[in-house]
Protein backbone atom coordinates (compact mmCIF):
# COMPACT_ATOMS: atom_id res chain seq x y z
CA UNK A 1 0.00 0.00 0.00
CA UNK A 2 1.37 3.40 -0.98
CA UNK A 3 2.38 5.61 1.94
CA UNK A 4 0.89 9.06 2.53
CA UNK A 5 4.02 11.05 3.34
CA UNK A 6 4.72 14.79 3.38
CA UNK A 7 6.08 16.40 0.22
CA UNK A 8 8.90 18.89 -0.31
CA UNK A 9 10.60 17.93 2.93
CA UNK A 10 13.20 15.34 3.90
CA UNK A 11 11.19 12.50 5.41
CA UNK A 12 13.20 9.84 7.25
CA UNK A 13 12.09 6.39 6.08
CA UNK A 14 14.66 4.60 8.24
CA UNK A 15 17.74 5.56 10.22
CA UNK A 16 19.70 7.89 7.96
CA UNK A 17 17.57 7.18 4.87
CA UNK A 18 15.45 10.08 3.64
CA UNK A 19 13.07 10.66 0.76
CA UNK A 20 12.15 13.98 -0.85
CA UNK A 21 8.81 13.68 -2.62
CA UNK A 22 7.27 16.13 -5.05
CA UNK A 23 3.49 16.20 -5.11
CA UNK A 24 1.67 14.66 -8.06
CA UNK A 25 4.36 12.78 -9.91
CA UNK A 26 3.38 13.94 -13.37
CA UNK A 27 5.84 14.71 -16.16
CA UNK A 28 8.78 16.66 -14.77
CA UNK A 29 7.78 16.05 -11.14
CA UNK A 30 10.09 13.43 -9.64
CA UNK A 31 11.43 12.19 -6.31
CA UNK A 32 14.91 12.19 -4.76
CA UNK A 33 16.62 10.64 -1.77
CA UNK A 34 19.42 10.89 0.76
CA UNK A 35 21.43 8.17 2.49
CA UNK A 36 23.75 8.98 5.39
CA UNK A 37 26.96 6.97 5.89
CA UNK A 38 29.76 7.52 8.39
CA UNK A 39 31.68 9.67 5.90
CA UNK A 40 28.75 11.84 4.81
CA UNK A 41 25.81 11.96 2.44
CA UNK A 42 24.86 10.22 -0.78
CA UNK A 43 22.16 11.96 -2.82
CA UNK A 44 19.96 9.83 -5.08
CA UNK A 45 18.77 11.87 -8.09
CA UNK A 46 18.61 15.66 -8.16
CA UNK A 47 15.24 16.72 -9.63
CA UNK A 48 15.03 19.06 -12.63
CA UNK A 49 14.62 22.85 -12.43
CA UNK A 50 15.80 25.38 -9.86
CA UNK A 51 12.40 25.72 -8.16
CA UNK A 52 12.65 21.99 -7.39
CA UNK A 53 16.30 21.36 -6.67
CA UNK A 54 17.13 24.52 -4.71
CA UNK A 55 14.83 23.66 -1.75
CA UNK A 56 16.02 20.06 -1.85
CA UNK A 57 19.69 21.09 -1.83
CA UNK A 58 19.02 23.52 1.04
CA UNK A 59 17.42 20.75 3.10
CA UNK A 60 20.37 18.46 2.40
CA UNK A 61 22.77 21.21 3.48
CA UNK A 62 20.81 21.62 6.70
CA UNK A 63 21.72 18.04 7.66
CA UNK A 64 25.17 19.45 8.37
CA UNK A 65 27.16 16.71 6.63
CA UNK A 66 29.30 16.74 3.49
CA UNK A 67 27.70 15.48 0.28
CA UNK A 68 30.20 12.88 -0.91
CA UNK A 69 28.29 11.15 -3.70
CA UNK A 70 25.46 11.76 -6.14
CA UNK A 71 23.81 8.75 -7.78
CA UNK A 72 21.76 9.23 -10.95
CA UNK A 73 19.26 6.44 -11.55
CA UNK A 74 19.00 7.28 -15.26
CA UNK A 75 19.53 10.15 -17.66
CA UNK A 76 16.13 11.84 -17.92
CA UNK A 77 16.28 15.51 -17.13
CA UNK A 78 13.74 15.42 -14.28
CA UNK A 79 16.27 13.36 -12.30
CA UNK A 80 19.58 14.97 -13.27
CA UNK A 81 18.86 18.69 -13.60
CA UNK A 82 20.13 19.59 -10.14
CA UNK A 83 23.56 17.97 -10.19
CA UNK A 84 25.35 21.32 -10.01
CA UNK A 85 23.74 21.93 -6.63
CA UNK A 86 26.24 19.37 -5.30
CA UNK A 87 29.54 20.53 -6.84
CA UNK A 88 31.88 18.55 -4.58
CA UNK A 89 30.12 15.21 -4.91
CA UNK A 90 31.33 12.37 -7.10
CA UNK A 91 28.64 11.54 -9.67
CA UNK A 92 27.79 7.86 -10.24
CA UNK A 93 25.68 6.52 -13.11
CA UNK A 94 25.62 3.90 -15.84
CA UNK A 95 27.60 4.35 -19.08
CA UNK A 96 24.32 4.99 -20.93
CA UNK A 97 23.48 7.83 -18.56
CA UNK A 98 27.00 9.22 -18.84
CA UNK A 99 26.74 9.28 -22.63
CA UNK A 100 23.32 10.95 -22.56
CA UNK A 101 24.49 13.73 -20.26
CA UNK A 102 27.29 14.54 -22.68
CA UNK A 103 24.75 15.37 -25.41
CA UNK A 104 23.21 18.83 -25.99
CA UNK A 105 19.96 19.49 -24.14
CA UNK A 106 16.90 19.25 -26.44
CA UNK A 107 15.34 22.39 -24.99
CA UNK A 108 12.55 22.72 -27.55
CA UNK A 109 11.42 19.17 -26.82
CA UNK A 110 11.54 19.80 -23.07
CA UNK A 111 9.44 22.95 -23.43
CA UNK A 112 6.88 21.17 -25.58
CA UNK A 113 6.62 18.04 -23.43
CA UNK A 114 6.85 19.76 -20.03
CA UNK A 115 5.19 23.08 -20.78
CA UNK A 116 4.47 23.77 -17.09
CA UNK A 117 8.22 24.34 -16.65
CA UNK A 118 8.91 26.09 -19.96
CA UNK A 119 9.91 29.34 -18.25
CA UNK A 120 12.60 27.55 -16.23
CA UNK A 121 14.35 25.58 -18.96
CA UNK A 122 16.50 28.46 -20.19
CA UNK A 123 17.90 28.76 -16.68
CA UNK A 124 18.47 25.00 -16.63
CA UNK A 125 20.38 25.21 -19.90
CA UNK A 126 22.50 28.08 -18.58
CA UNK A 127 23.33 26.27 -15.34
CA UNK A 128 23.82 22.92 -17.09
CA UNK A 129 24.39 19.54 -15.52
CA UNK A 130 27.55 17.92 -14.21
CA UNK A 131 29.13 15.04 -16.13
CA UNK A 132 29.29 11.59 -14.63
CA UNK A 133 32.60 11.07 -12.81
CA UNK A 134 32.27 7.34 -12.06
CA UNK A 135 30.54 4.89 -14.41
CA UNK A 136 28.77 1.88 -12.91
CA UNK A 137 28.58 -1.10 -15.26
CA UNK A 138 27.38 -3.87 -12.97
CA UNK A 139 26.59 -4.65 -9.36
CA UNK A 140 28.71 -2.50 -7.04
CA UNK A 141 29.05 -1.88 -3.32
CA UNK A 142 29.33 1.91 -3.20
CA UNK A 143 29.39 2.37 0.57
CA UNK A 144 28.90 0.11 3.58
CA UNK A 145 25.17 0.84 3.27
CA UNK A 146 24.59 1.28 -0.47
CA UNK A 147 24.56 -1.36 -3.19
CA UNK A 148 24.09 -0.35 -6.83
CA UNK A 149 22.33 -2.69 -9.26
CA UNK A 150 22.24 -2.04 -12.98
CA UNK A 151 19.09 -2.82 -14.95
CA UNK A 152 17.13 -1.85 -18.04
CA UNK A 153 13.52 -1.34 -18.94
CA UNK A 154 12.67 2.32 -18.52
CA UNK A 155 15.92 3.16 -20.32
CA UNK A 156 18.90 1.10 -21.43
CA UNK A 157 20.88 2.32 -18.42
CA UNK A 158 18.79 2.20 -15.26
CA UNK A 159 20.29 1.99 -11.79
CA UNK A 160 18.66 0.71 -8.60
CA UNK A 161 19.96 1.91 -5.24
CA UNK A 162 19.53 -0.63 -2.45
CA UNK A 163 19.99 0.26 1.22
CA UNK A 164 19.75 -3.27 2.52
CA UNK A 165 20.11 -2.54 6.23
CA UNK A 166 17.07 -0.23 5.99
CA UNK A 167 15.05 -2.48 3.63
CA UNK A 168 14.71 0.46 1.22
CA UNK A 169 15.27 0.57 -2.54
CA UNK A 170 15.39 3.76 -4.59
CA UNK A 171 14.10 2.50 -7.94
CA UNK A 172 14.23 5.63 -10.07
CA UNK A 173 11.85 5.45 -13.01
CA UNK A 174 11.79 1.69 -12.98
CA UNK A 175 8.85 2.43 -10.68
CA UNK A 176 5.92 4.80 -11.10
CA UNK A 177 3.28 4.46 -8.36
CA UNK A 178 -0.15 5.97 -8.97
CA UNK A 179 1.29 7.45 -12.15
CA UNK A 180 1.22 5.89 -15.61
CA UNK A 181 4.78 4.92 -16.57
CA UNK A 182 6.52 6.29 -19.63
CA UNK A 183 8.40 3.91 -21.92
CA UNK A 184 9.28 6.10 -24.89
CA UNK A 185 12.94 5.03 -24.59
CA UNK A 186 12.23 1.79 -22.79
CA UNK A 187 11.20 -1.77 -23.44
CA UNK A 188 7.95 -2.68 -21.68
CA UNK A 189 8.62 -6.43 -21.88
CA UNK A 190 12.15 -6.14 -20.47
CA UNK A 191 10.92 -3.64 -17.90
CA UNK A 192 8.27 -6.08 -16.68
CA UNK A 193 10.93 -8.78 -16.29
CA UNK A 194 13.19 -6.40 -14.36
CA UNK A 195 10.37 -5.78 -11.91
CA UNK A 196 10.47 -9.46 -10.92
CA UNK A 197 13.89 -8.74 -9.42
CA UNK A 198 12.98 -5.35 -7.99
CA UNK A 199 9.89 -6.63 -6.19
CA UNK A 200 12.09 -8.94 -4.10
CA UNK A 201 14.74 -6.37 -3.14
CA UNK A 202 13.07 -4.45 -0.33
CA UNK A 203 9.81 -3.86 1.50
CA UNK A 204 9.99 -0.09 0.95
CA UNK A 205 10.31 1.06 -2.65
CA UNK A 206 10.86 4.72 -3.53
CA UNK A 207 9.63 5.28 -7.09
CA UNK A 208 10.87 7.92 -9.47
CA UNK A 209 7.35 9.35 -9.54
CA UNK A 210 4.47 9.05 -7.10
CA UNK A 211 4.21 7.99 -3.45
CA UNK A 212 6.47 5.53 -1.66
CA UNK A 213 5.17 1.97 -1.94
CA UNK A 214 6.27 -1.63 -1.85
CA UNK A 215 6.17 -4.93 -3.71
CA UNK A 216 2.40 -4.77 -4.30
CA UNK A 217 2.76 -1.52 -6.23
CA UNK A 218 5.64 -3.02 -8.20
CA UNK A 219 3.42 -5.94 -9.23
CA UNK A 220 0.63 -3.58 -10.31
CA UNK A 221 3.11 -1.72 -12.51
CA UNK A 222 4.38 -5.00 -13.94
CA UNK A 223 0.83 -6.06 -14.84
CA UNK A 224 0.25 -2.76 -16.64
CA UNK A 225 3.43 -3.10 -18.68
CA UNK A 226 2.49 -6.63 -19.70
CA UNK A 227 -0.95 -5.32 -20.69
CA UNK A 228 0.80 -2.79 -22.95
CA UNK A 229 2.75 -5.61 -24.61
CA UNK A 230 -0.38 -7.72 -25.02
CA UNK A 231 -2.27 -4.77 -26.55
CA UNK A 232 -0.32 -5.28 -29.82
CA UNK A 233 -0.31 -1.61 -30.76
CA UNK A 234 -3.89 -0.74 -29.77
CA UNK A 235 -4.25 1.20 -26.49
CA UNK A 236 -7.95 0.34 -26.39
CA UNK A 237 -6.97 -3.27 -25.74
CA UNK A 238 -5.54 -2.46 -22.30
CA UNK A 239 -8.02 -4.05 -19.94
CA UNK A 240 -9.20 -2.73 -16.58
CA UNK A 241 -6.89 -2.82 -13.58
CA UNK A 242 -5.38 -0.75 -10.77
CA UNK A 243 -4.05 1.59 -13.46
CA UNK A 244 -7.58 2.91 -14.02
CA UNK A 245 -6.91 5.27 -11.09
CA UNK A 246 -3.46 6.40 -12.29
CA UNK A 247 -2.79 9.85 -13.70
CA UNK A 248 -1.57 10.57 -17.27
CA UNK A 249 -3.26 7.53 -18.85
CA UNK A 250 -4.60 9.37 -21.91
CA UNK A 251 -1.19 10.67 -22.97
CA UNK A 252 0.98 7.73 -21.98
CA UNK A 253 -1.04 4.64 -22.93
CA UNK A 254 -0.49 5.26 -26.66
CA UNK A 255 3.23 5.92 -26.13
CA UNK A 256 3.74 2.72 -24.15
CA UNK A 257 1.64 0.50 -26.40
CA UNK A 258 3.21 1.85 -29.58
CA UNK A 259 6.71 1.40 -28.18
CA UNK A 260 6.00 -2.22 -27.22
CA UNK A 261 4.60 -2.97 -30.68
CA UNK A 262 7.54 -1.32 -32.45
CA UNK A 263 10.05 -3.37 -30.46
CA UNK A 264 8.07 -6.56 -31.08
CA UNK A 265 8.40 -5.80 -34.78
CA UNK A 266 12.16 -5.32 -34.46
CA UNK A 267 12.00 -1.52 -34.76
CA UNK A 268 13.81 0.40 -32.04
CA UNK A 269 12.10 3.72 -32.80
CA UNK A 270 10.47 6.59 -30.97
CA UNK A 271 6.70 6.00 -30.77
CA UNK A 272 4.66 8.34 -33.00
CA UNK A 273 2.63 9.43 -29.97
CA UNK A 274 5.84 10.59 -28.26
CA UNK A 275 6.98 12.45 -31.36
CA UNK A 276 3.69 14.33 -31.30
CA UNK A 277 4.09 15.07 -27.59
CA UNK A 278 7.47 16.74 -28.13
CA UNK A 279 6.32 18.67 -31.20
CA UNK A 280 8.03 16.57 -33.86
CA UNK A 281 5.01 15.05 -35.60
Amino acid sequence: MALDLPTETLHELADGVFVWLLSGGETGVANAGVVVDDDGITVVDTLMVRSQWAPFAAAVTDLGLPVRRCILTHAHIDHVGGTKAFPAAAVYATPATSWALDQPMPLDAYKSFMSAFADEFDDLAEVGTRPVTHEVDGEARLTPRIELLTASGHTSGDLMVLVEDADVCFAGDLCFFGVTPLAFQGDPATWAATLDVLAELAEVIVPGHGPVGGPAEVRDLQAYLLACVDAQGDPARIGPGPWDAWIDRAERDPINVERAALLAAGRDEMPPAMLRAIGLD
